[in-house]
């Protein structure tokens, strides 16, 4: 049975527009409150948002249809996803739930879930949220209906969270930090928890009126960051995304760091510190890391060259987890600033991985850019190509011999991903080498065995 509502990452779409529609909403929650049901009496589940307009609306559409199945529930407000993520496993809730299009622009909403561990749920659990909204609804007695709440100081426990995430031995004081919150959820907290470690903090992006999230600022548009850090100057930027689950960096030179360079920072400061990168399973240490098929290949040289595996998922945080959760591993992530600490958190957290790079930072006494010396990106060149109706372009002979053609040309210093977008018809082509010209020209001979 294939989903019909859920995608890589929950539901997600245009407000006003089905399924992102209070109807839809409302029956959502409450066929979702059905399927608790068949496992607790009297579950609770709790509700964050992002800072978008539509968070009222379809905030009062869940909590109807949560308490329409006889589920109580508690608000919290606008919340970061991780802190709600956070807030699930510590409350002992049955379930928590997220208002937020990550980094979608204002028009856009969704809905996503986390379980009583705080970790995203799995495809058989929507495959039954998907079965029980076939059904028709079955409201409870009145005696039976759920309750709501609101619990006033969510936001001052995920800060203590965070903090409690950066080593005790050490402080932010004397650094200075541009902290960019995208007009989103994390617009309170991540100030006052840099702030509150001793960092001087320079707010940007922490104006939301409900309409500018991720509106030319945060992670998606890290060039305001890079203006504002060098125009205060500043030692570092903190670039989060509308839901703060997606970090980009900037360091003192306006420098911006990716998700993939940050990754490796994290495994690069866990060994100088005698740890591994992954726990240990059957009593023997397995060091290495999850990345996805986009992993820039200059980390997975840097990283093998530390005798430390890198593992390639799908592209999606979600399956990242997945990998690393099957492995028994503890980092993972994506260029996109997506990351993975999981001694740390259950879930991405872009404030806990900032801080993870700071404190290597202020630990070594080093800059971000000498402690990636040994790390420098290669060159990736995306070309899309669109398809016609009907194009088989996996049978394509032009194209496969083209692609063995330009792999045998890089060799060990670069590589070739082709894949579908799974959302337009396109094949996107990438190539991957250490010069910039080679990369763009291998990645043109693929794209045009694919037009021809």
């Amino acid at each position: 049975m294939t989903r019909k509502y859920f995608g890589t990452d929950g539901i997600r779409g245009t407000v006003g527009q089905a399924p992102i529609t209070p109807d839809f909403v409302m029956r959502l929650a409450h066929a979702v409150g059905r399927v608790l049901k068949k496992t607790e009496t009297r579950p609770t589940v709790l509700i964050g948002k992002d800072t978008r307009i539509s968070g009222y609306m379809l905030e009062s559409a869940l909590e109807s249809g949560f308490n329409s199945a006889g589920v109580d529930v508690v608000l919290l407000g606008p919340l970061p996803t991780p802190g709600v993520a956070y807030l699930t496993r510590t409350l002992r809730a049955s379930l928590g739930v997220v208002i937020s299009a990550s980094h979608n622009p204002f028009a856009d909403n969704g809905i996503k879930f986390f379980s009583a561990k705080g970790a995203k749920l799995p495809d058989d659990w929507e495959l039954a949220v998907e079965s029980e909204l076939e059904q028709p609804p079955v409201w409870s007695e009145s005696a039976d209906l759920g309750r709501s709440r609101r619990l006033d100081d969510a936001s001052g426990r995920y800060i203590e969270f965070c903090k409690s995430t950066f080593s005790n031995d050490l402080t932010l004081k004397g650094v200075k930090i541009v902290v960019d919150a995208a007009h989103g959820a994390a617009y309170l907290v991540a100030p006052k928890v840099f702030h509150e470690l001793g960092a001087e903090v320079v707010s940007i992006g922490c104006a939301p009126d409900g309409l500018n999230i991720n509106h030319e600022v945060g992670a998606t548009h890290p060039q305001t960051l890079v203006a504002a850090v060098k125009a205060h100057g500043a030692h570092y930027g903190v670039a989060l995304d509308g839901d703060a689950d997606r970090l980009q960096l900037v360091d003192a030179d306006g420098r911006l760091f990716n998700g993939d360079e940050i990754l490796y920072l994290m495994v690069k400061e866990r060994l100088s510190r005698g740890g591994s990168s992954a726990s240990k399973r059957a009593g023997e240490a397995v060091p290495g890391v999850v990345g996805t098929l986009m992993t820039n290949m200059a980390v997975e040289l840097a990283l093998r060259a530390r005798a430390v595996e890198l593992v390639r998922a799908k592209v999606g945080d979600r399956y990242v987890l997945e990998e690393l959760e099957k492995r028994g591993w503890l980092l993972g992530g994506e260029g996109s600033g997506h990351l993975l600490a999981l001694d740390k958190h259950t879930t991405g957290d872009g404030i806990v991985s900032a801080l993870q790079v700071l404190q290597a930072c202020v630990r070594s006494g080093s800059s971000l850019a000498e402690l990636l010396a040994d790390v420098t990106l290669f060159p990736q060149v995306l070309i899309n190509v669109r398809l016609k109706p009907g194009q088989d372009w996996k049978s394509n002979a032009r194209m496969q011999q083209e692609t063995r053609l330009v792999e045998a040309e890089l060799g060990d210093t670069g590589r070739v991903l082709i894949r579908a977008s799974g959302t337009e018809p396109l094949v996107r082509v990438m190539v991957e080498a250490r010069d910039a010209v080679q990369a763009r020209a291998c990645a043109q001979r693929i794209a045009e065995t694919l037009t021809a």
